[in-house]
């Protein structure tokens, strides 16, 4: 990992540089930094090193707007979606959306298809072992699991590569073999036997029937997880994810890169800047209605931490749309002044997204032993845990900002 003055790398891969050669290197699109921004913006301030929705759920149990408003910043337990379910989504299909523009800046620079497969095989070792390495802060050993979104955009981007420039029709075939092939292996994949015990394994039957194929921990991808994880050094044997996520997760999320490999196809294309607004908006909501429509037709459920196929297309088109209304707000109408602040981390996402897991933690104690526990008290004690992580994410922040205004970008 090194620092950049002429080019800004982030956690969804984009380099660009001037071009060397004919033709001109298209302009970045701000609202790719913006969007990608506003979800580093989420983790920055709210994913800090406190816990901060279960106090204030609890203190508000009167108040059910304020509990229906902070529940939007946890994670549902298994079947549904939230805000804070869109985070991993969003960085998978801004990772697609900016492979685009970084292939095609490579490709007019003259880097061969070979090199470029190296490289794409070196960032994605790169992302995998920064995954590691970062759930293992804090731990006495290394946490050997692949699930987190970091190595999850690492156990994808070969693929991704492989699917660049192959034409639509190609990328679209690819995206149902991979939906309609994960469901297979699902639905085809034999029930656990009757007495099948998943407090042992930290599952839950929340379905019957059908739907039993996508319960908690009695599933393929957590067999799978069983065998390889086991297969690393640790103290102790893996038994299950307590959370329900595996690694395989990776196969469907590929889809979700796969829009946005697609999507930035299209931005990077001829057309009117109209006409990719409407291609966006019109792609998001046939993939959300897409998704929906398993879901409520009693295909497969939308749950997010196994990346159910409905997931992974109602998630999509929610993405899709979001990048559509960037377009039109950061790009087409040119609201820039108004995300700069997401602009500012969004340009260095990998720089961020470290600091939330190497400093934060240490930030807070460090404001704790100078300025006092007290000062973060002022609103309440429900509300301090949120106070301390609004804190730290200024911090981290000021940091991001600083080197902006210098150049410095992190890049892999």
């Amino acid at each position: 990992m090194a620092s950049s003055l002429s080019a800004s790398e982030n956690l969804a891969g984009t380099t660009l540089r001037p071009a060397s050669i004919n033709p001109p290197a298209r302009r970045r699109l701000a609202s790719l930094d913006a969007y990608r921004g506003l979800v580093m913006l989420l983790l920055v301030f709210l994913d800090g090193p406190n816990g901060w929705t279960r106090p204030i759920i609890e203190a508000n149990s009167q108040r059910p707007w304020v509990q229906r408003l902070v529940y939007q910043f946890e994670h549902v337990e298994w079947q549904g979606l939230a805000l804070w379910d869109m985070i991993q989504p969003s960085f998978m299909f801004l990772v697609g959306a900016a492979a685009a523009f970084s292939y095609a800046s490579r490709s007019r620079r003259g880097d061969s298809y070979a090199t470029m497969l190296g490289h794409a095989v070196y960032r994605a070792l790169v992302l995998i072992l920064l995954g590691v390495f970062l759930r293992s802060v804090g731990r006495p050993e290394t946490r050997w699991t692949f699930e987190d979104v970091v190595t999850q955009i690492g156990l994808g981007y070969v693929p991704l590569f492989l699917l660049w420039n192959r034409g639509w029709k190609v990328q679209l075939a690819a995206l149902v073999a991979i939906l309609l092939g994960y469901w297979l292996l699902f639905a085809l994949w034999p029930l656990p036997a009757p007495g099948y015990d998943y407090a042992a394994v930290h599952g839950q039957a929340y379905y019957d029937g059908f739907w039993a194929h996508w319960n908690k921990n009695a599933h393929p991808a957590h067999y799978f997880d069983q065998w390889l994880l086991n297969l690393f050094p640790r103290s102790e044997p893996f038994v299950a994810n307590e959370g329900g996520y595996d690694t395989l997760n990776f196969i469907p999320s590929l889809a979700t890169m796969l829009l946005g490999l697609m999507a930035g196809e299209l931005l990077r294309g001829d057309r009117a800047a109209r006409q990719k607004l409407l291609w966006l908006l019109a792609a998001g909501l046939a993939c959300s209605l897409g998704g929906a429509g398993l879901h409520y037709a009693g295909v497969c459920p939308i749950v997010k931490k196994i990346w159910t196929p409905s997931f992974a297309l109602f998630s999509g088109g929610l993405c899709l749309i979001t990048l559509g209304l960037f377009y039109a707000i950061v790009d087409i109408a040119a609201w820039r002044r108004l995300w700069f602040p997401a602009i500012v981390v969004g340009m260095n996402s990998i720089a961020a997204y470290a600091m939330i897991h190497l400093i934060a933690h240490w930030t807070l104690d460090a404001l704790h032993r100078h300025v006092g526990a007290a000062a973060f008290e002022a609103f309440g004690e429900p509300y301090q845990p949120l106070v301390e992580n609004l804190a730290v994410g200024t911090i981290i922040w000021l940091i991001c900002y600083w080197m902006y205004r210098r150049g410095i970008f992190l890049r892999i």
